[in-house]
């Protein structure tokens, strides 16, 4: 089958592929899960064999960026054997494979990721405050995540810092935040909170448009707009310190019409939105029919990826959908 044929029905060319690996996470962030989560059992999860056909499959046929995501890859017993399997498509039909964790395991893996072929991760960090984040991860320590980033850049990975905005909780910090990712040469990525499962406070009463944050930034720093992109949806800004502010605004800066990325989960179901219920069972397919049934059920997929999703903050209203970002992977 002939390279680059991952096209959906927008015409949009799909060369971006995240695959969560784990739904499991040691934080319980309370704009992602409720504090008392029910995980899948480990004997549903796909295994590394299974993760690595079907990711190969779609290097085959075209995408060009694989990111590891879950969950928390990282709490994943085989993740390194995992990403020797995937890191040895480097240069041969992969151009980047990526990572997203929360930073607590990192001290731990870092060197690994990067003999395994990671070169870049983002790690979700939301502030730097410990009171602070004890409070928005339920449980985290502060202090595992700043040793796991130091090991990364010891390691010689690229950091970006991803950052939920809450209101009331860290909106207040940002400005900090950009100076501190600046010092420590880290990109910075703001996010807008997204309706992803249920979760135990009104996502309304911590909503902040990024609008809001971009106008203080703004008026604090000397900010001048990149044209860099990657192959995710953040609009990016160049700070003082040379490094990059990224923002991500599904709800008050819709970014379908350019969407070229589909999503694995662990069970192997490819949704190809995250702000939709649809999904393919791309390991049923490739059980039963192996990799014929796999570019089928592919086919399948991208014929019937939606325009954009529906993402909207009402308080009092369902989330836009029921699964929780960790079953999804972001």
């Amino acid at each position: 089958m002939p390279a680059s044929n991952l096209v959906d029905r927008h015409g949009r060319r799909i060369d971006y592929l995240r695959v969560s690996v784990t739904d499991r996470c040691d934080l319980r962030c309370r704009y992602c899960m409720s504090e008392h989560m029910t995980f899948l059992p480990r004997d549903q999860l796909m295994g590394r064999s299974e993760i690595s056909a079907i990711v190969e499959r779609f290097i085959a046929r075209g995408v060009r960026k694989v990111r590891i995501t879950g969950g928390e890859p990282l709490v994943r017993r085989d993740i390194l054997e995992l990403l020797r399997d995937l890191g040895a498509h480097v240069g041969m039909g992969l151009e980047e494979l990526t990572l997203t964790t929360n930073g607590t395991q990192l001290a731990r893996y870092a060197a690994g990721l990067r003999s395994a072929g990671v070169k870049r991760i983002n790690v979700s960090l939301d502030t730097c405050d410990p009171d602070i984040f004890r409070q928005i991860t339920r449980r985290g320590d502060l202090d595992k995540v700043l040793q796991g980033l130091a090991a990364a850049k010891e390691s010689g990975l690229a950091v970006k810092i991803n950052m939920v905005v809450l209101k009331g909780l860290n909106d207040a910090e940002v400005p900090e935040m950009l100076r501190w990712c600046g010092v420590q040469g880290f990109d910075l990525s703001l996010i807008e909170t997204m309706p992803l499962g249920a979760v135990d406070e009104d996502r309304v009463d911590r909503f902040v448009p990024l609008t809001a944050i971009l106008e203080r930034l703004s008026a604090a720093f000397d900010l001048v707009r990149d044209a860099h992109r990657t192959s995710g949806p953040a609009r990016y800004w160049r700070s003082p310190w040379g490094t990059r502010l990224g923002l991500i605004s599904p709800l008050t800066a819709n970014f379908c019409d350019g969407c070229n990325r589909v999503r694995l989960t662990t069970e192997g179901k490819l949704y190809m939105c995250l702000g939709h219920e649809d999904a393919v069972d791309l390991r049923q397919a490739l059980r039963q029919d192996g990799v014929q049934g796999l570019d089928a059920a592919i086919d399948y997929a991208l014929a019937n990826k939606p325009a954009r999703h529906q993402f909207q903050i009402q308080r009092g209203s369902a989330p836009a959908v029921a699964r929780h970002m960790s079953v999804t992977g972001g």
